[in-house]
């Protein structure tokens, strides 16, 4: 523990009625006799939520076939005859009316074909109105987007767009679209400015799955576009129908209530209704520490596979992917020992090779010649797919997975085994348990629907645990608002999209959330003492009051006696989805001539960072890093976030091997951040008038999309083919970028490259555009005031270059090339104008100069790309006033 940091710890215990007056919590210490502290918890104001557990009575109905669908083309998009019991009793609600509808029942209930109802009830009544599906992972995503791309697109012609961090469409996309599958976080985005997006307007039906994740890390921002949804449909007055996919919930009726669910809406069945029926086994296992209790569970995790399941499909879920390596191998010695060390396997031996050659990874290679996959993030996609095939066609009979596989990929087997209920959070540097919404989504795993007649589940837990499992797991916490401690970022984007502009306004919007139905409901757990009508206004008003004090010293917005305006970096954090936090610090470290190396500190210092994981050991990982890179950082914070982030840049800018494949993952994660990170960091140094900041801060961008150091590093290893000899040849020429290169005809290239092959180069250098920029002055008269604009003609020279497509090979994403037209004066480094465009054939644009200008000495437009280095364009305005003839 260390000295002056804060540690947080969370326990359970029981509370009795009558309610005891208080409890004491005594700590004392394992080593230092009388080192102990005291603290006594009062109960004497404390009011407990009311026990509304309510469930919906699964009534003993005749299945409902297909047919009832009454159109032909509907029923060709399910392959079975009838719909499941839960299905059948909903059916008339979803698919006949318009009543928002919150749906809370298992895994594996079919709650996902529930939706579909609703949304072929929209197609039917308002085709020209679009579905929103709200997913909490990527993974779902896709997995949405690869089942309905099959079934809905090809079978019903309907338009559908996917919304990630990987992909966000164009605007043509998004209003053709009829389906719009999207990351709460991509969604916030896209509404916040509903008011100038129609296609946010023309939103018919929002369907949000795992809506209970509302109580969870990213809860608030499920909340936050639920009641902007709301909000809108209330300004709109055109009604978007909601529709809310759920485990089983505790206070379904606070939920209903918030999605403007009536009594008729409302299904919240039991966890034991599935169609499926699920037998679960609690083990406990002593052990103090975590690792030699995992160790511990893996014979019995063996057993329950000989025990429940010998032959079936078995899902086993652990914290993290050095676990699935460890486990995979414990169960191949166990088999071992039993003299059937392939009894997992369900292919022949040609089968098996042919599969080990198209593995890459060779942890996977190892354990699948026994017939165990492991799943996790550090797999590349290639192997991912190829294991969860292997698995879904009984080739293997055994996943062991990280836990995001029971979100992301709809694999069911006949046995689950959960191998401990905790998983190490970085951030906190502590083993913390899973919630209870994801071991119940690692149990709705077993049981196949049309194989099994019952899944089995079994999990491994800590001792001291078991009985909380065994109460909890079945009556499930009630869903809690955690929108209170993220306000900032929301407040501020209203402020910025203008749907706050007084304390009153920001009242009015707490009105719409899900906190605010569960303030008076349980007030304890908001800090709420006086839940009458004046206690709770006084409340919403401080908390108004405390958060916009904070965005104002963040320097996020303007406050005046009763009003609230944003200023440029509220704007900024808002445009980028950045923390008004992170826009903060960048106000207050970037000036006029920042330097690269504090460039990166900066970048590195952003919040977002702040969930990067640092695992165990990694601070030696991080050291050894630290002694290979250009600029120093901070050896006394190596279990940094920060720090490890600021490493991961430094060894993608100078393409060092990282030490373990978890942080190639890592690595991916920070990269696919900065994009909009370093843009917002243009977006300040621009508005401020810097011209060298604003240049440098564009060099950084460069740099992570081309895995290269600006100016150390020639931009010749930008092409695939180059090297050493070739680089050294070129230099001896005089030939010193990729722009240079490009002017060469392809038949004078071989001179100058010597023996080298020049189809190899010529290929590469196809992928580069070749830009020409021509301007001409002209004088407007506007409002009697002569004005000089800038008319500039941009055109792709080498047109056989058909894509605006960046080429990036050290970049994981996909990314369309862009330019920056920077309008400033070279000698006093002032930024006058800022445009940023992208085009694939040509594009005419026009940027006014600065009105008030005495002398154009120094003044130039510098064209930037953002991806590609040394591909600069100086254009001097000076020379151009002197040629022209105004």
């Amino acid at each position: 523990m260390a000295r002056g940091e804060t540690q947080k710890l969370s326990f359970t215990v029981p509370i009795f009625e009558p309610h005891p007056p208080q409890y004491y919590i005594r700590a004392v210490s394992d080593s230092w006799l009388h080192a102990e502290a005291f603290y006594c918890i009062s109960f004497h104001n404390l009011a407990l939520p009311q026990a509304r557990t309510s469930h919906t009575e699964l009534l003993d109905l005749k299945p409902l076939p297909v047919t009832a669908l009454g159109n032909n083309i509907y029923e060709a998009l399910y392959n079975f005859s009838h719909f499941n019991p839960i299905q059948t009793q909903i059916f008339h609600i979803l698919y006949h009316t318009d009543n928002n509808v919150l749906l809370g029942a298992p895994t594996g209930s079919g709650k996902t074909i529930s939706a579909e109802l609703a949304m072929l009830h929209l197609f039917n009544t308002q085709s020209d109105m679009k579905v929103v599906y709200i997913a909490p992972l990527k993974a779902i995503v896709r997995e949405r987007m690869n089942d309905w791309k099959d079934r809905l697109v090809s079978q019903l012609g309907k338009e559908m767009v996917e919304m990630t961090g990987d992909y966000t469409p164009d605007l043509m996309a998004l209003l053709s679209a009829d389906i719009i599958i999207s990351t709460p976080e991509k969604w916030d985005g896209i509404s916040r400015n509903w008011h100038s997006r129609n296609y946010v307007k023309k939103v018919g039906l929002m369907i949000l799955d795992e809506i209970h994740l509302l109580g969870a890390e990213r809860g608030p921002i499920l909340e936050v576009i639920v009641s902007r949804m709301r909000y809108i449909s209330s300004q709109t007055e055109r009604a978007v129908r909601f529709i809310g996919l759920s485990t089983a919930l505790a206070n379904a009726g606070d939920l209903a209530d918030w999605l403007g669910v009536g009594e008729i809406g409302l299904f919240n069945f039991k966890p034991s209704v599935r169609p499926v029926p699920l037998e679960v086994h609690i083990q406990g296992y002593p052990g103090k520490f975590y690792c030699p209790r995992m160790n511990s569970m893996n014979k019995p995790a063996y057993a329950a596979i000989c025990t429940h399941s010998p032959t079936k499909p078995v899902l086993i879920f652990v914290s993290s992917r050095r676990q699935t390596r460890l486990t995979a191998l414990d169960l191949i010695q166990f088999a071992a020992s039993d003299e059937t060390p392939r009894q997992f396997l369900g292919m022949p031996e040609e089968d098996l090779q042919m599969v080990l050659s198209q593995v890459t990874d060779q942890n996977l290679r190892q354990t699948l010649q026994f017939g165990i996959g492991l799943h996790h993030a550090g797999l590349n996609d290639k192997d991912r797919s190829l294991v969860e095939e292997l698995f879904a066609n009984n080739k293997i009979q055994v996943l062991v997975c990280t836990s995001t596989l029971a979100w992301g990929v709809n694999l069911p087997a006949h046995l689950v085994i959960i191998k401990g209920t905790e998983y190490y959070d970085g951030k906190t540097k502590r083993y913390v348990d899973f919630p209870i919404t994801d071991i119940l989504q690692m149990m709705g795993r077993a049981g196949r629907p049309q194989y099994d007649q019952h899944g089995k589940a079994v999990i491994l837990v800590h001792e001291p645990k078991k009985s909380f499992y065994k109460k909890f797991l079945y009556e499930p916490f009630p869903v809690e608002s955690s929108l209170r401690d993220q306000l900032h970022d929301h407040f501020n984007a209203e402020i910025v999209s203008g749907t706050i502009f007084h304390k009153e306004d920001a009242v009015h919007y707490l009105s719409w959330t899900y906190l605010f139905r569960r303030l008076a409901i349980n007030p304890a757990y908001y800090g709420l003492e006086d839940t009458e009508a004046e206690g709770l206004s006084s409340y919403l008003s401080r908390l108004v009051q405390n958060t916009f004090e904070d965005l104002e010293d963040s320097g996020c917005v303007k406050m005046t006696e009763d009003s609230v305006e944003p200023t440029m970096l509220g704007t900024i954090a808002s445009q980028y989805y950045l923390s008004y936090v992170t826009v903060s610090m960048f106000g207050s470290n970037i000036g006029p001539d920042t330097s690269l190396e504090v460039f990166l500190h900066i970048l590195s210092g952003a919040s977002e960072y702040d969930e990067l994981p640092v695992r165990h050991n990694e601070d030696n990982h991080n050291e050894a890093l630290s002694q290979r890179v250009r600029f120093a950082v901070d050896n006394n914070r190596l279990d940094d976030p920060h720090v490890k982030a600021n490493l991961l840049f430094q060894a993608h800018f100078s393409r060092l091997d990282l030490p373990i494949s978890d942080y190639v993952t890592d690595l991916k994660s920070v990269l696919d951040q900065s994009i909009r990170i370093i843009q917002a960091m243009i977006d300040i140094c621009a508005n401020s008038g810097w011209l060298s900041s604003s240049i440098t801060c564009m060099h950084l961008l460069q740099m992570v999309m081309q895995g290269l150091w600006f100016e150390q590093d020639s931009a010749f290893w930008m092409l695939p083919c180059m090297n050493n000899d070739l680089l050294g040849m070129l230099r001896a020429r005089g030939i010193s970028t990729v722009q240079q290169l490009l002017d060469i005809p392809k038949e004078n290239l071989q001179t100058v490259i010597g023996n080298f092959p020049v189809s190899r180069l010529h290929q590469d250098l196809q992928r580069f555009p070749r830009i020409q920029v021509k301007l001409r002055l002209q004088r407007r008269d506007i409002d009697g005031e002569n004005s000089l604009t800038l008319n500039i003609r941009m055109d792709k020279m080498n047109s056989w270059k058909n894509t605006s497509r960046a080429f990036a090979l050290r970049f994981p994403k996909i990314k369309d090339e862009a330019w920056w037209l920077v309008l400033g004066n070279t000698n006093t480094s002032e930024l006058y104008a800022l445009k940023r465009i992208s085009f694939s054939d040509r594009l005419n644009t026009h940027m006014e100069l600065p009105s008030g200008i005495t002398t154009f000495q120094g003044m130039k437009l510098v064209v930037v790309s953002d991806c590609y280095l040394g591909f600069e364009q100086e254009h001097s305005i000076e020379a151009l006033v002197e040629q022209s003839v105004i």
